[in-house]
């Protein structure tokens, strides 16, 4: 007899794993550990610098094309995606930078990623993750996902001039993104193919697109008003410094 668990009674279950774990990762101890166990070495004594998102915000184009950049290797943690991971960062002195996306994208983004999740958990879970950064908002550098995705030479400048770093500028050329991208799709193509890629590789996708469309009825319904505009509050609060 199999032991595994049908999928209507797995998807409650991961919705409450992925609600407990939102309200965790806002916490620094808890939070690395498990980042250690599930993702390899977080922010440590090594790290030089972190780079950190919500997921689906271009955390890992911003990663790979920084370190594409880099003459030498750097050490980077990256994206566990816990607001944590920056805290700690913040904590011990290190150049922080923070990839924020427009919460209305980021959210229909992730539901698209995880369609075992609602509308209202992802845009709970965007604010799970930005809310606690305001409090240190002078102490990182925060770059919107048209930024990274524009300019990423630019936003390291901005790191370079607040931290006193000396990190090699990335070259938005077409050459230098395409390579990025190839080097983004082969990690994801190793481990999935089809509409499970088209729904989860870190790149542009109109078949993402298209679904995200469909799903702006449902972010935009009057109940979930309150999240909303808690939501844009924060991004304005995290993003006013970030065109410099």
């Amino acid at each position: 007899m199999s032991a595994r668990v049908p999928k209507a009674a797995r998807d409650p279950m991961r919705r409450a794993w992925f609600e407990v774990k939102s309200v965790v990762a806002e916490y620094p101890r808890p939070a690395l550990w498990i980042a250690r166990h599930r993702h390899g070495w977080p922010v440590g004594d090594d790290t030089q610098i972190v780079i950190e998102g919500f997921p689906r915000s271009a955390t890992t184009f911003a990663e790979v094309a920084f370190r594409q950049a880099q003459p030498a290797p750097v050490e980077v943690a990256c994206h566990v995606h816990a607001p944590a991971q920056a805290i700690e960062g913040v904590r011990r002195g290190l150049p922080v930078l923070v990839v924020m996306r427009e919460p209305e994208d980021a959210a229909l983004s992730f539901v698209i990623r995880n369609p075992h999740l609602s509308v209202g958990q992802a845009l709970r879970g965007w604010l799970r993750f930005h809310g606690p950064l305001v409090r240190y908002r002078d102490r990182l550098v925060v770059a919107t996902f048209g930024q990274v995705t524009s300019d990423l030479g630019k936003v390291t400048r901005r790191v370079n001039e607040r931290f006193g770093t000396s990190f090699a500028e990335f070259e938005h050329t077409e050459e230098n993104v395409r390579a990025c991208l190839e080097r983004i799709d082969e990690g994801y193509r190793a481990r999935m193919e089809g509409e499970e890629l088209e729904r989860s590789a870190a790149r542009p996708s109109e078949v993402r697109e298209e679904l995200k469309n469909r799903l702006r009825r449902e972010y935009r319904a009057r109940g979930l008003a309150r999240l909303r505009t808690r939501a844009d509050a924060v991004y304005r609060l995290l993003t006013e410094r970030a065109d410099g």
